[in-house]
């Protein structure tokens, strides 16, 4: 009979793996990074075993290539060690809707790849766009961060309260707004209660934007106040 680590194993070689890659992500086993000149973007399996099981999930890092190289000359940072020049560093659960720890197992029988689908749709939607986006951000190439994390939580307090997904990020671009969250088009609640909250980011008359736009955990533009 194969055991949890024999499938857990097999899993992540014939099925993850190739899956990461299909992604554009580079490397083996359990640690990947995607190509890019000046900066490592990286992802690392992380795995959690018992004497019958095994639970992973993903660590996420950017590291500055010029940096990693200075500090420590050789091959490929592994995504799962702290070196302490991470430009960003994130389990992928704080990336996901759910904003907390997130780990996945491989069950034997008939729907054994279920958790390993699952974990690669986060990846897909949340994992990578996050990557891309620290990688972007790093080169100066996005906006700036609105709100301090504690002035954020005050109104995603508000949104807590009307049952709202929260705002995830909040940054300035182009004289826009813009709020990205876990929202869909049809949610008519989260349109007018982030119609609210757009009303009262724009009574604040702040000169470095003139309106705001709502997307979706994917980039794609859910409202945009002033309608």
């Amino acid at each position: 009979m194969t055991t949890a680590h024999e499938l857990h194993a097999r899993g992540l070689r014939e099925h993850l793996a190739p899956a990461l890659r299909g992604l554009g992500f580079t490397g083996w086993r359990r640690t990947f990074s995607l190509p890019d000149e000046t900066h490592w973007a990286l992802l690392g399996v992380v795995e959690s075993h018992t004497a019958d099981r095994v639970r992973y999930t993903f660590d996420l890092g950017v590291i500055r290539k010029a940096d990693w190289t200075a500090a420590f000359p050789g091959p490929r940072p592994d995504p799962r060690a702290v070196y302490g020049i991470e430009t960003w560093r994130a389990r992928i659960g704080e990336v996901l809707p759910v904003g907390e720890d997130v780990w996945w197992e491989v069950l034997p029988g008939p729907r054994w790849q279920v958790a390993l689908d699952d974990s690669v749709a986060a990846v897909r939607h949340y994992g990578l766009p996050e990557l891309l986006r620290r990688v972007e951000r790093d080169r100066g190439g996005a906006g700036e961060t609105y709100l301090s994390p504690a002035e954020l939580e005050q109104v995603n307090g508000v949104l807590l309260a009307a049952s709202v997904a929260r705002i995830q990020r909040a940054e300035l671009s182009g004289r826009v707004l813009f709020l990205t969250g876990a929202w869909t088009r049809a949610d008519a609640v989260a349109l007018a209660v982030l119609r609210g909250v757009a009303d009262g980011f724009l009574s604040a008359r702040d000169e470095r934007f003139r309106a705001v736009r709502c997307l979706d955990t994917l980039g794609r533009e859910l409202w945009t106040f002033p309608e």
